[in-house]
């Protein structure tokens, strides 16, 4: 047979999409690294449904993934999707409108049945149609039925049959995308090294799904998309959450300190303690407590007895833990408090992305209590930031709120692996001479006191709710208050100068500045390049470091004609700005969706403010 025409892209986005029983994560992650192996930069959106397990079949039960790859740099997971695959007729309806005009539509025809199509709640027989998907390359394959077929003499049930739908299509984009199956079959040699059953169906279905493309290839076209060029080392695909507890584990080692975190587990949150309960031979101490009050708790006391203590959770959970933070504020004790932000409010929405907890971060506390808080950018980067962060408190005696989100968190792209000589070092600030301890006297330049650890003799002091005399006496003195609170606030504020000062991407000066924290770096980015390209005045602002804010802001802002602020809330970062630099005119983009940017609506709103 003639081999079919391979088409040459420069990047592609692909979104894998069933029911969340179809096992879409694991299908797109192990085609994600598959791709990161084969030396494409990648960007991942993984995209849960919010319920445990909705009623199969329905539109709130899909599950999806979506991944873009390319041979130039990916800072996005692709705006719209160039392939989608669709295990049921409500994976088709859930994603019609993230699909790429023209894009193409992989199914599973058996799945598209009378009743299915009834639980998707179509009208018609006819779904493609229904969701406007007319001009599209739709490519129906029997997925169910070829896997059966594949495993009709193992003599397994058909559940157990049916749960390796998800390797034949695997299998199959593998093969249009050129993509070599050994890392995927190494980890399911690994994964299920003690059922070989399982690795043998799932291996057997793999391979009749990767055949059935290099047969059909009348109908199935065939992609190539080459290799980044990449800087040399030592590469890993990682997500947001695993960078994070990386970072600590890093910082655990250049600190000298035992790593301890307090946590209760909370979506999405929950993996970071995960992945550090599995370092115990590192050291790690994790303790799951029974609520997010203890989790905070727990770690406040690990600080106070010298460990570099942190505690993660997401929004409601930070809500919980407020009372305690303010504890860990007066006490002037390090500590990180991980927040990755999640839909709300109250339980709100999940599983899925937003930036809506900036506000509750910076105030959401009785009294002043004033707390350093940095934003990662990308879902490798949380790796740096949660080192930066518990270098800052456990350098400052402050603590630290690290947000990350959704997106981040479960996202995923290469990381360079970084030696650990690589690593600024980090000096805690442990009380040395007990001839001059004093537990609130301060370092002049930092104003930061020192951090005695119980068991150090002659250095015994109180620590608790109640201000304290220089002494650590309680003291109800006016003027005494007075005084720790500026220190306080002061405190965190001189951070500024452990910060890098505010770059620019683009002009230094122009017509537009985008203004963007946290996670929409990516899409703000890409939104500033391709309209660079177009002849545009845009630049780009993106902010890691909130509280405080890096030193030349203003003047940065002061360069440019007008400034537009990108965010997924209703404005929070826009109002902090109004309030910390308020000579300027800020405009805005929000969204609250459960959804990252688009590139496309991003230049939208940037090409019409340049028009105004």
């Amino acid at each position: 047979m003639k081999d079919a025409k391979i088409i040459e892209l420069e990047e592609v986005a692909i979104r894998f999409s069933g029911d969340s029983g179809d096992g879409m994560q694991l299908t797109g992650t192990l085609f994600s690294d598959a791709s990161a192996l084969f030396g494409n930069d990648i960007s991942t959106f993984p995209d849960y449904p919010s319920e445990i397990r909705a009623p199969q079949g329905t539109v709130g039960g899909v599950s999806g993934f979506q991944v873009q790859f390319g041979q130039k740099q990916i800072n996005t997971p692709g705006d719209y999707a160039h392939v989608l695959i669709a295990m049921n007729p409500a994976a088709v309806k859930a994603n019609a409108k993230f699909m790429n005009p023209g894009g193409t539509i992989i199914f599973d025809v058996d799945s598209f049945n009378q009743k299915n199509l009834e639980k998707a709640a179509f009208k018609t027989e006819d779904p493609f149609t229904e969701c406007d998907l007319v001009d599209y390359v739709k490519i129906p394959v029997p997925i169910t039925s070829l896997t059966r077929e594949s495993l009709k003499d193992y003599g397994m049930d058909n559940k157990s049959v049916l749960r390796s739908k998800n390797m034949f299509a695997l299998g199959l984009v593998c093969w249009m995308f050129g993509r070599p199956l050994d890392y995927i079959e190494g980890y399911l040699k690994k994964k299920f090294a003690k059922k070989p059953l399982v690795v043998e169906t799932n291996l057997k279905v793999l391979h009749d799904g990767y055949n059935y493309g290099m047969n059909m290839q009348h109908m199935t076209p065939r992609y190539m998309v080459h290799a980044a060029a990449i800087e040399r080392g030592t590469y890993r695909n990682i997500n947001g959450n695993q960078a994070t507890a990386w970072g600590f584990l890093a910082a655990a080692e250049k600190s000298g300190l035992n790593l301890f975190q307090g946590s209760y587990p909370i979506t999405p949150a929950t993996d970071i303690l995960t992945a550090l309960a599995a370092r115990k031979d590192l050291g790690v101490k994790t303790f799951q407590a029974e609520d997010e009050i203890a989790g905070i708790c727990t770690a406040i006391g690990a600080a106070f007895a010298g460990n570099l203590a942190i505690t993660t959770t997401s929004g409601p959970g930070l809500a919980l833990k407020a009372e305690a933070l303010g504890l860990s504020v007066m006490a002037e004790l390090p500590l990180v408090v991980v927040n990755v932000q999640r839909g709300g409010p109250s339980t709100g929405l999940p599983t899925k992305t937003e930036q809506s907890d900036l506000l509750q971060t910076l105030y959401g506390r009785n009294g002043e209590s004033p707390v350093v808080v940095i934003a990662a950018s990308t879902p490798s980067d949380c790796f740096y930031y949660a080192f930066l962060s518990a270098k800052i408190a456990v350098e400052r005696m402050v603590p630290v709120v690290l947000l990350t989100d959704g997106f981040l968190g479960n996202g995923s792209e290469p990381w360079r692996v970084p030696s650990m000589d690589e690593l600024p070092e980090i000096k805690p600030r442990l009380a040395k001479s007990k001839d001059t301890f004093k537990p609130y006297k301060r370092d002049e330049e930092t104003l930061s006191r020192e951090w005695a650890v119980p068991g150090m003799e002659g250095f015994q002091h109180r620590v608790g709710g109640l201000e304290k005399n220089i002494n650590g006496g309680v003291s109800h003195d006016p003027e005494n208050h007075q005084a720790n609170t500026i220190y306080r606030a002061e405190k965190v504020e001189r951070v500024v100068e452990m910060l890098p000062k505010l770059e620019v991407c683009g002009d230094e000066s122009g017509d537009l500045l985008v203004v963007s924290w946290g996670g929409t770096y990516g899409h703000t980015l890409s939104a500033v390049r391709e309209m660079k390209m177009e002849g545009k005045s845009v630049s780009l602002a993106h902010f890691n470091f909130i509280k405080p804010l890096p030193k030349n802001t203003e003047e940065v802002f002061s360069r440019f004609k007008k400034i537009v602020v990108c965010e997924l809330n209703m404005g929070q970062f826009s109002a902090y700005l109004r309030d910390k630099l308020p000579g300027f005119t800020y405009h805005q983009v929000n969204k609250v969706k459960g959804l990252p940017f688009t590139v496309l609506e991003l230049k939208q709103n940037f090409n019409k403010l340049l028009e105004d």
